[in-house]
């Protein structure tokens, strides 16, 4: 049976497997967003705050995901749980680093042009600064997400959802009938998802960013 055919005749299952996959990685890229963004505001005007963030989160991410998945199942269980979470927290560095660049990389003289017409403080951070720093952080969340992509796929390790099934049961049957097509399918499947994700970053970036702040 070659690829084709072998795609073919599964596509009710790859489909919903691939859907699950990017769902996965695009859920935790968005609560990653979130935290990432909170944690670049509350430390971008500190040089040493902005310093311990970048590096606790450069850290989690030098933690090889099986053991973070294999420490995370007794705590948690199988399932989506143990696989969600190691990927927020991979998605954190690039996020975290983005904010904090995209908001010291915001013009001084906006800013005090901006307080000087009597906006607030918090005004000023939510309707200037952030939304100057955006082009920065959506930058950040597409580094993340294509990181997450591969990732994702060790999450089957956990019974997480996603390809990665495919990827790992294709594996060990090596040399069994179908496994090197099933194997096949579910990398070339996060591969492509991968490039469909990244453009649709593309037309993201290109309807929000505002001009002459893109990146």
């Amino acid at each position: 049976m070659n690829l084709f055919e072998y795609v073919a005749d599964r596509w009710s299952r790859l489909s919903l497997q691939a859907w699950l996959h990017v769902s996965e990685v695009v859920q935790a890229t968005i609560v990653a967003a979130v935290i990432g963004v909170v944690i670049g505001v509350a430390v971008y005007r500190s040089p040493f705050g902005s310093a311990v963030a970048t590096a606790l989160a450069s850290t989690i991410l030098t933690i090889p995901s099986f053991a973070l998945i294999g420490l995370l199942i007794p705590l948690v269980g199988l399932g989506v749980a143990p696989s969600v979470i190691p990927l927020v927290l991979y998605a954190l560095l690039p996020i975290v680093r983005n904010t904090i660049v995209g908001l010291n990389g915001v013009d001084p003289a906006v800013t005090d042009a901006a307080r000087g017409i009597g906006m607030s403080r918090f005004a000023v951070l939510s309707r200037v600064e952030l939304r100057l720093a955006w082009p920065a952080i959506l930058t950040g969340m597409r580094v993340a997400t294509q990181m997450l992509m591969g990732i994702a796929v060790i999450a089957a390790y956990a019974k997480g959802p996603g390809l990665g099934s495919e990827v790992f049961s294709g594996l060990t049957r090596a040399g069994s009938a179908n496994s090197i097509e099933q194997a096949l399918t579910g990398t070339l499947g996060v591969v492509i998802l991968a490039l469909i994700l990244d453009a649709i970053y593309v037309l993201i970036a290109r309807f929000t960013s505002p001009r002459g702040a893109r990146v």
